[in-house]
């Protein structure tokens, strides 16, 4: 693939201000999404050199390590719409986003990929960092939506269901979106490195599986979890 120089990828960032300029004139708050581009150029900077590192290693330990990280941060970022609650809801977020994540993550790749050693890096991370954020979106929808139910004096149960089926929109609607409107970014990588696009369907076509199949596990166990609290 081509090497991105520095001064061209600055380009990237245009639209990016563009949006904060909007916020500006409009007279809204842009610290946060200032905020979450500068986080996110400092984190992938970071993992760039990290991964180099975890790649190169043989350690399961590590690999581990690195799931534990995924899934205590994804499960903390989670609960951010309703930050008020999160030291009460952690716990659920946690159980949900471990449980689902890591019964889809070894399903993928035992099941499918067949993956020897299990923990081969470069395959499994990317995989579980793909894994976590999706059951982390669909966990923060949900609470979210659960939360604002029950505040219009929604029974918990009635709350619940409403808050499952919100959850799953966006992942619904990009089923219905891909090879349609969409070429998903790891399906796009493949091809921009030269594989064939045939062989690029398949993996996608995990992809998608795995995304739906964790959101809607995280967010129905979360779900779950909280209204039964309740």
């Amino acid at each position: 693939m081509q090497t991105i120089p520095l001064s061209n990828l600055l380009v990237a960032f245009v639209p990016a201000l563009a949006v904060v300029c909007i916020q500006l004139a409009w007279s809204l708050k842009s610290h946060t999404v200032l905020h979450a581009l500068g986080r996110m150029l400092f984190q992938l900077m970071v993992i760039g050199y990290l991964l180099n590192f975890i790649f190169r290693s043989e350690s399961a330990w590590l690999v581990l390590g690195i799931l534990a990280v995924m899934i205590i941060a994804s499960s903390w970022i989670s609960l951010r719409p309703i930050a008020q609650r999160r030291r009460e809801l952690l716990k659920f977020a946690l159980v949900s986003v471990a449980v689902s994540g890591l019964l889809v993550l070894l399903l993928v790749t035992q099941g499918v990929l067949g993956l020897s050693p299990w923990f081969t890096p470069h395959y499994l991370i990317p995989l579980a960092g793909m894994i976590f954020s999706s059951a982390m979106n669909s966990v923060s929808i949900a609470a979210e939506r659960f939360y604002a139910e029950l505040e219009q004096a929604v029974p918990a149960n009635d709350a619940k269901l409403t808050a499952f089926n919100v959850a799953l929109v966006p992942t619904v609607n990009s089923l219905f979106a891909v090879g349609l409107v969409s070429l998903p970014g790891m399906m796009t990588g493949q091809i921009l490195s030269g594989i064939s696009p045939l062989i690029a369907v398949r993996y996608q076509i995990m992809v998608m599986c795995m995304i739906f199949g964790v959101s809607g596990i995280a967010a129905a166990l979360f779900l779950s979890l909280v209204a039964r609290r309740r």
